[in-house]
């Protein structure tokens, strides 16, 4: 079965080939061809700028804490590819992943030969396929699926989802999406459709009026941070944080999570809103010690996760100016007084990020910057980080390897310092793997962009 899994995976690989394809018809067609598998659960629906991964592990955590056999679909992963599939916390079996693309590639094999579709799947929609196939298989009662891309044409907004959510709204993928947060607050919003409720992290401004604008034409009831739903941060510290929540339904006063950082308690708020939504819609309000206890389990590794100690080492998967910042802000919570000339950043991004602005703001983290490169064909060079990065910090230093990167910045880590490892979540995958003496799965699957013209942007957001 190994080989097997194997095989696959150098599938799965292979299909990176085909990049992006706009439209909706290809996955369609797909879970039509499964029997629509896609409709033996329900579901809530998350998308957003960043949070939407975290903001999903919380929901999960806490449906299965009701007893409900809860599904959980996300992407990308840090160590291994059966991580974006699961079921009650437990990963996809090798077993199932061969199965299931299997039958995939067998019904999309008969469907091009019919002539029901003009191409061939791509590596998001098989992997989507392959996860609804498995929650119908596993009998899962409720699945909580986050977007890929985008939201309105992205292969998940095949789900009619009672409650949808919107994390958070920042400049991301413009190439792709649009370049304005109209665009993308207009794209995101694609997955609320009539008979939805929606929740939104979004506080104000040009992206919360579009949303708002989107949720009005569908008549879709918007519940908005701030204005309908209220989440005060209590108390914290290096283990955990606390939270009231209030909601239109009910007040949570003294919720406690392990996740930390400010904008953990943000996702977290905004989950227990979903939460209280989805009681409200389906007939099923979450019992208040299932909420209690699902939030305080909740694990979502490469987020603000420290994973060593004298000194410090933190990774996050933070990629975006706005992200970063959040993380050095977190870090001055839960290291005060730390040195950051004795610190040190271990770093790598992708090409399409904004590198100039999140630099800056490292640079006031730690006095020492070590570059390495990615494992993918997206991948920023080490040329183009370096002729940023080398005003910016006292030292610099450019390896071949994750794991020469590492040793170079604990080297360079005073005692009053810390470490952190940021800019990639296959960057944090890599250290993770190392610091816990295990391996990241080969081949090294990441999701392809394909960049589209301006032209298609529209028509190809979230086709992954």
């Amino acid at each position: 079965m190994v080989d097997h899994y194997e095989d696959t995976l150098r599938y799965l690989w292979g299909l990176h080939r085909l990049g992006s394809r706009p439209g909706l018809d290809t996955i369609r067609a797909l879970l039509e061809g499964l029997g629509n598998p896609e409709r033996t659960f329900r579901s809530i629906h998350v998308t957003g700028s960043k949070g939407k991964g975290s903001t999903s592990a919380f929901l999960a955590s806490v449906l299965r804490e009701t007893g409900t056999r809860t599904g959980l679909y996300t992407s990308p992963h840090l160590l291994s590819y059966r991580e974006r599939v699961e079921v009650d916390g437990r990963p996809i079996p090798k077993s199932s992943v061969v199965a299931g693309v299997a039958e995939v590639r067998k019904v999309a094999a008969r469907l091009l030969q019919e002539g029901t579709l003009e191409r061939e799947p791509t590596f998001f929609e098989v992997t989507t396929a392959l996860a609804f196939w498995h929650f119908r298989a596993s009998k899962v009662e409720t699945a909580v699926v986050e977007v890929g891309l985008g939201g309105r044409l992205d292969a998940t907004n095949t789900i009619q989802a009672p409650v949808c959510v919107v994390t958070t709204l920042e400049l991301e993928h413009t190439e792709i999406i649009g370049p304005t947060l109209r665009d993308i607050a207009t794209e995101k919003a694609g997955i609320f459709h009539r008979g939805a409720w929606a929740v939104t992290g979004v506080e104000g401004g040009e992206g919360f009026e579009t949303l708002r604008h989107e949720a009005f034409q569908r008549g879709v009831p918007l519940w908005k941070l701030g204005q309908d739903f209220t989440m005060v941060r209590t108390t914290f510290d290096a283990r955990t944080q606390t939270i009231d929540v209030t909601t239109p339904v009910r007040s949570h006063p003294g919720l406690t999570i392990s996740m930390l950082g400010a904008f953990q308690a943000r996702n977290a708020g905004v989950a227990v809103a979903a939460l209280d939504l989805w009681g409200r819609v389906t007939g099923t309000p979450v019992p208040e010690e299932a909420l209690a206890r699902g939030l305080k389990s909740t694990r979502w590794p490469g987020r603000l996760e420290r994973v060593a100690d004298a000194p410090p080492l933190y990774v996050d998967v933070a990629h975006t100016p706005e992200s970063v910042a959040e993380v050095a802000t977190a870090l001055e919570e839960l290291e005060p007084g730390f040195s950051p000339q004795g610190s040190a950043v271990l770093f790598s991004c992708l090409k399409d990020k904004r590198l100039a602005p999140m630099l800056d703001t490292l640079s006031a983290v730690a006095g020492t910057i070590v570059l390495v490169p990615l494992a993918s064909e997206r991948a920023m060079s080490l040329k183009e980080m370096e002729l940023e990065a080398r005003p910016r910090f006292r030292r610099l230093v450019a390896v071949g390897s994750a794991a020469e990167g590492l040793r170079l910045a604990r080297v360079a880590t005073e005692e009053e310092g810390l470490t952190l490892v940021t800019g990639s979540i296959y960057l944090v995958g890599e250290v993770i793997a190392q610091v816990r003496g295990t391996e990241v799965e080969q081949p090294r699957i990441t999701d392809p962009l394909g960049v589209p013209s301006r032209a298609n942007a529209s028509a190809t957001a979230g086709s992954r």
